[in-house]
């Protein structure tokens, strides 16, 4: 085995990048493992886990490159790939006389910005995501903060800064967005059109507003708030202001606020508010009694005056649930996994998971399931160090296979979410996984989140997987429910 480590001196690539990237250096033939990430201090640690020598001194402006490959040839076909990722990334650089450097700061890279420019996105370290956000909102823009592990004591602060100042602050951990039809973020390619969505979820965004394209209604803005904001210590201070913001424009016809459960007192609070504006407001915020989104989506379209259909969906090539056996899920979005737990609370009683629901057990820290389980693979925990799962999905197709070796698992339910962002052709790396589940007898239900626009291909995405032999769903509660009767459970159980 052969290991190389490198510290690249002046070099910052943003982390929705790296993570493409540090993807695209674990594809490489003879590469057992890979961190390409900037120097801070999480990922110092990380580096330090995989037993590199870090030398001292190192900060987190510079880029830490460690690969682990079966030989010297191998890492050597790992860097190449790195640097050609890397050229790829970048714009020319500017040259000439008379011809300003790059900016190097958010405040800097502001002022020289075209006076039509409104909106900035932060996508720096964690610890440095505040300072610069704060640059932004003092130039005037409305500010994504893209950055997670920000702490909420900060959020707040910033939030409270944007209130004063007049502006939005979208994140932190605002994953997706949607400003004037201009996706950012992990985004879906959707049609321009009268709704204007305040969001609290990233997933769940994508899937509302995937639900109202396919049904033919598009969206002018989805403001992400970032997934703390209906929480108790942040108050919804951002979805106020977003909910102003979009009241006040005239192309916005119909609000919808979705969100995580959100806090009981900030959610009323928030409704409470929508009932000021002028413009009318649907809520998606998810909650044990509270509809589904798929049941918002339809709300939305008949609200106004279109008609609503049936969804598309493929069976599986397995009609029954192993005997006994319970329901396991497996998610690369948070929100859809809490959705998914609602539903199936309903009829299960409680579901264990790493995001657990009120009430509801916690999955231990190696996420061993012996009852109904359901795992949030895009949670912070699980992506320390490495891609985010709709970018790389190899941490789940792992666990498909154990699922699937598990005399206890009944029925196994996905999530694949499309867009600008995620992983080139999802269906491609589940597809070996889901055939293995299938062979072993046990079922594959699969909600595929994305539009007929999206690059992915839609319909090329749901062929892949129905050919696997899952069932195929385009609405996250229409699997979920699917899954359920699917189960085969001994006489006297829950459900």
């Amino acid at each position: 085995m052969t290991r190389k480590l490198e510290v690249r001196k002046g070099v910052y690539v943003d982390s929705v990048t790296l993570m493409q990237v540090s993807r695209r250096i674990r594809d490489v033939d003879g590469v057992e493992a890979a961190l390409v990430a900037m120097a801070t201090d999480l990922n110092l640690e990380l580096a330090a886990g995989m037993e590199f020598d870090v030398p001292e001194g190192v900060s987190a402006n510079e880029m830490l490159v460690a690969v682990e490959a079966v030989s010297e040839e191998a890492v050597d076909a790992a860097l190449a790939e790195l640097d050609l990722a890397l050229t790829e990334t970048r714009r020319p650089a500017a040259t000439g006389f008379g011809v300003p450097p790059a900016a190097r700061t958010v405040g800097a890279a502001a002022r020289r910005s075209d006076p039509a420019t409104t909106v900035a996105l932060v996508s720096t370290p964690g610890q440095y995501a505040f300072a610069d956000a704060v640059d932004a909102l003092d130039a005037g823009l409305m500010t994504m903060v893209f950055s997670d592990n920000v702490p909420v004591e900060q959020e707040v602060a910033l939030k409270e800064y944007a209130d004063r100042a007049g502006v939005l602050v979208m994140g932190p951990d605002c994953g997706t967005a949607v400003v004037g039809g201009v996706g950012l973020g992990f985004a879906n390619v959707v049609h321009p059109g009268p709704v204007g969505l305040v969001a609290a979820s990233g997933t769940g965004a994508q899937h509302l507003m995937s639900l109202l394209d396919l049904a033919g209604v598009g969206v002018t803005h989805c403001l992400g708030v970032g997934g703390r904001d209906l929480s108790e210590a942040v108050g919804g201070r951002s979805t106020l202001r977003a909910l102003d913001l979009l009241d006040a424009d005239p192309a916005v016809g119909l609000i919808v606020v979705v969100s995580k459960p959100p806090a009981a007192s900030v959610a009323s609070a928030v409704r409470a508010h929508a009932d000021s504006l002028a413009t009318p407001v649907r809520f998606g915020l998810l909650g044990m009694g509270e509809p589904d989104l798929t049941v918002v989506a339809r709300d939305v379209v008949t609200a106004l005056g279109r008609d609503w259909s049936t969804l598309e969906r493929w069976g599986g090539a397995v009609d029954r649930g192993r005997p006994g056996g319970f329901l396991r899920g497996l998610f690369s979005g948070g929100t859809l996994c809490d959705e998914a737990m609602l539903i199936a609370t309903e009829r299960l009683g409680p579901v264990a998971s790493n995001i657990p629901l009120a009430g509801a057990p916690s999955l231990g820290a190696d996420l061993a399931a012996e009852g109904h389980a359901m795992v949030d693979f895009g949670d912070d925990e699980l992506t320390r160090g490495r891609p985010h799962p709709m970018i790389d999905g190899t941490l789940r197709a792992e666990r498909i296979l154990a699922e699937a070796a598990d005399p206890s698992a009944g029925v196994l339910q996905l999530d694949v979410v499309l867009g600008h962002g995620a992983d080139e052709d999802p269906a491609a790396g589940l597809v070996a996984p889901i055939r293995a589940a299938v062979a072993a007898g046990l079922p594959v239900v699969v909600c595929v989140v994305g539009t007929r626009g999206d690059p992915q291909d839609l319909s090329r995405q749901c062929a892949t997987l129905t050919e696997a032999g899952a069932a195929v769903h385009l609405s996250n509660a229409d699997a979920t429910r699917a899954a359920l009767d699917l189960l085969d459970l001994p006489e006297g159980s829950h459900l």
